[in-house]
């Protein structure tokens, strides 16, 4: 049992959890069969539509940084159904230890941040909701109800899941939340269309570009405004020391610098995505630190939450609901 839970965790850091929803491998037909009117259907379902960067970010700002902190903690274990006593303590670390390790390097900067947090996560540790608030920067954003497959669900259940973690955001909160972060960035063939009918802002869980942009259903504008991520830059396959690609964390500092001094050359956005419970170790926050350090000694700037991001650009595109 726990071998099996060491080969799926270590497929979802490997951003491989697509293959789990595929029922039967045998039974899947490969690509170079398809008609090619299949082909573009699959394709066409969600894609990429027109950029949303804006000529330039508020108060004349040459780039957008937006930093993001998926609270996840002890919902990795959880969701498979087969939790570990060594996997759920090493959840609980970020919320005992590390997110406000997080949040007070953030707070020393007076930098805003946003924080997707799985519902769960945060009932089982409730004083996570008081550390993000207590700036006033920061903002709350949907990361599924337990970090669910939601790939390998059906649309009812999906949905009722991602209400649920709404209400519950909202209740704890006193803020609908506006913004969502699939589970291991992963949509399902029913996700676009949940959050369509939820009424989001944005989505920030698709890689189709590094500027925002406006998602397409089936080549249909949405309305819905796209921050895209990217495994480059996530902090989880790279910090953990049982994941295959880990890397030292001055080196995985210098790929953030890297990317973030091409996005300042060009004028667009820089978004990272990083997790409690791997960079607020001691040794990790040296990344997060190094990083704002640089940062900063650029000038024109722009620190943002995803939620101001999202709509500065819709509004400075002229997109309408």
């Amino acid at each position: 049992m726990n071998r099996k839970l060491a080969m799926t965790l270590a497929a979802v850091i490997g951003g491989a959890c697509a293959a789990e929803s595929q029922s039967d491998a045998a039974e899947v037909e490969p690509g170079w069969r398809w008609t090619d009117e299949r082909v573009t259907e699959t394709v066409n379902e969600v894609r990429a539509g027109r950029s949303l960067q804006p000529q330039s970010w508020p108060n004349g700002a040459r780039v957008a940084v937006l930093l993001s902190f998926d609270v996840d903690n002890e919902t990795i274990a959880l969701r498979y159904g087969e939790p570990t006593i060594s996997t759920l303590s090493q959840g609980e670390y970020g919320a005992r230890v590390a997110l406000q390790r997080v949040v007070d390097a953030l707070d020393r900067y007076e930098i805003p941040a946003s924080f997707f947090i799985p519902a769960v996560s945060l009932r089982l540790n409730p004083h996570q909701a008081d550390v993000i608030r207590q700036s006033g920067r920061h903002e709350f954003a949907v990361h599924g109800w337990i970090h669910e497959l939601n790939s390998s669900l059906g649309y009812d259940e999906e949905r009722a899941l991602l209400v649920r973690a709404m209400n519950y955001l909202e209740e704890v909160t006193g803020e609908r939340p506006v913004g969502y972060r699939a589970p291991s960035w992963n949509f399902s063939p029913n996700t676009l269309r949940i959050i369509r009918e939820l009424d989001f802002l944005y989505d920030s869980s698709l890689m189709a570009d590094d500027r925002p942009y406006e998602i397409l259903a089936n080549g249909e504008p949405t309305g819905i405004v796209e921050l895209p991520v990217e495994w480059i830059l996530d902090d989880a396959p790279v910090v953990n020391p049982r994941g295959a690609s880990y890397s030292a964390p001055r080196d995985v500092l210098q790929v953030y610098i890297d990317e973030f001094d091409r996005a300042y050359e060009e004028g667009t956005m820089f978004l990272l995505t990083m997790h409690p419970h791997y960079i607020g170790h001691r040794s990790r926050m040296v990344i997060l630190e190094g990083l704002i350090d640089h940062i900063r000694q650029k000038p024109g700037v722009w620190f943002a939450t995803h939620r101001a991001a999202a709509e500065y650009a819709k509004q400075q595109s002229g997109m309408t609901d």
